[in-house]
């Protein structure tokens, strides 16, 4: 039988991200000490520029006062509402990009083809900047909050597809071949070798759109929504409380380092079957 699919050596040596994120896995000691260092250079740095009588008024960007601001917020439910938006926010702009990313990852990876008609118009698609379709997306939507997911949609789509396809094209083409020698055509090949092969990618790919969507999320929710930790950063600046506008950019890495490392787990649990 003959596929209209065809996995070239060249395909096959591209590997996506996955064996780096594995290779940066060290003990959590290492990582504690590298998190003591982080913050011992926050606080030099800070008390070194922000100590200094004309930018007194930025002392609230000292650790001292940020963490005091940060506990203050964890019993104010104002913070609690704005993180449950942002979570949303995110969860749900993903969980779009993903619907839409992963199938075409698959299809573009998959066949030559889609692969060479598509790759040209991903890749200037992915150069724009995501805060570019800020204009657009205000003069589409009637809602700031539909604004908001299409921003979220357009930064992660392109990660999503990308690296969706480049696990489907790091697949072993023996694999094709004897499938296809036992009579498999393409919607076999793609449900019992590609999908369940791709999977660390697609995860992977999903860990690499959460870091974007985080980056874009706070320059959006300065759109007009009246929640979510972008609008508690745009008000804390408005209104010169520094130590409200660093408490919330310490609880958005928060945040984002507890969401990666679920990622991480999840990575780790459909990647083990295929590393036997």
């Amino acid at each position: 039988m003959k596929s209209t699919n065809r996995f070239s050596d060249r395909d096959t040596r591209q590997v996506g991200l996955t064996p780096f994120f594995r290779r940066m896995q060290f003990g959590w000691k290492y990582e504690l000490i590298g998190l003591v260092i982080f913050a011992g250079l926050w606080g030099i740095v800070t008390y070194l520029l922000f100590t200094r009588p004309h930018l007194a008024q930025f002392h609230g960007f000292l650790p001292g006062p940020t963490l005091d601001a940060l506990f203050n917020a964890l019993g104010d439910s104002r913070f609690w509402i704005s993180v449950f938006a942002s979570l949303r926010r995110i969860v749900l702009g993903i969980l779009i990009a993903s619907v839409i990313g992963l199938p075409l990852g698959v299809l573009i990876g998959f066949f030559p083809l889609l692969r060479g008609l598509s790759y040209s118009s991903i890749q200037f698609v992915r150069m724009i900047s995501p805060l570019s379709w800020m204009p657009i997306a205000l003069l589409l939507f009637t809602s700031f909050e539909s604004a908001v997911y299409f921003l979220i949609v357009m930064a992660t789509i392109c990660p999503i597809i990308l690296n969706t396809a480049i696990g489907v094209m790091d697949i072993n083409p023996q694999w094709i071949k004897m499938a296809l020698n036992q009579g498999a055509n393409n919607i076999q090949l793609i449900r019992t070798i590609v999908i369940p092969y791709s999977v660390p990618h697609m995860m992977t790919s999903l860990r690499l759109a959460l870091g974007v969507a985080w980056i874009v999320l706070v320059p959006a929710e300065f759109l007009g929504v009246s929640s979510g930790l972008g609008y508690l950063i745009n008000d804390a600046r408005d209104t010169m409380e520094y130590d409200k506008l660093m408490a919330m950019i310490i609880a958005i890495g928060i945040l984002g380092f507890i969401l990666d490392r679920i990622f991480q787990k999840l990575q780790h649990m459909f990647s083990w079957s295929w590393e036997e």
